[in-house]
């Protein structure tokens, strides 16, 4: 009778573990993802920048929407996610770590590469994030509900900061991989879902300039270095 009572203890904890985190499973995503502050310098930067990098890590077809289960495993296994700069948007409270491909992985806690060859203010940089949706500020969201055109965008590899201004906001179709192909303009093209997942929001900036990192002024310097992922 004692081992029946225990299990049947047992099974009424797990069953109220489960119904927790089914109830709070998005402020439980949010902490795990807002929690996340890599370190970022110009040598982990320079060295993350020689890993070599499977092809598959660029597969677009093998992303999948980000779960609990998705960001928990993401948290565990961050030292994976090879971190080789950030991304910050100050007018809508936007800063992130960038990361080298689009595997569940990286966009679970970061901005993410969308072709092997792109670099920072050379032809199109194109960079996933995730829409966490009602009203997020974590990842990409801030990107769905405030990006405007005529905001400045700002890139660094941790030696400089490109500038880029917002030029053009619009909704595509998920099938529309070709905005990820290389461009004669030099441009940053940023991905992320709509509210329902069904198509995808394009915000792309025009370059505008490129200086040294400690040769930028104060503020921006100051929104590349706040907290990442939004708070």
């Amino acid at each position: 009778m004692k081992v029946r009572k225990w299990l049947s203890w047992v099974g009424i904890i797990v069953l109220f573990l489960v119904s927790l985190a089914l109830i709070f499973n998005q402020q439980i995503k949010d902490y795990l993802v807002s929690s996340y502050t890599p370190t970022i310098t110009k040598t982990t930067v320079t060295k993350n920048q020689h890993k070599k990098v499977s092809s598959s890590a660029y597969d677009f077809s093998q992303t999948k929407d980000l779960n609990l289960q998705t960001v928990a495993k993401a948290r565990a296994s961050k030292q994976s996610i090879n971190i080789i700069g950030e991304i910050a948007i100050p007018s809508i409270n936007l800063t992130l770590p960038i990361a080298t491909g689009v595997s569940n992985t990286t966009l679970a806690l970061a901005a993410g590469t969308m072709r092997a060859d792109q670099q920072m203010g050379q032809g199109n940089y194109p960079l996933a994030g995730h829409n966490m949706a009602h009203g997020s500020k974590i990842l990409f969201s801030p990107l769905y509900y405030h990006a405007k055109v005529g905001q400045m965008i700002y890139l660094t590899d941790m030696k400089k900061i490109y500038y880029y201004r917002i030029y053009e906001r619009k909704f595509i179709k998920a099938t529309r991989v070709d905005v990820v192909n290389n461009t004669k303009k030099t441009i940053v093209t940023l991905i992320t879902c709509d509210k329902i997942g069904k198509n995808r929001l394009l915000v792309r900036g025009k370059f505008i300039k490129a200086v040294a990192f400690n040769k930028a002024p104060h503020s921006v310097q100051k929104a590349l270095s706040s907290k990442y992922t939004n708070k």
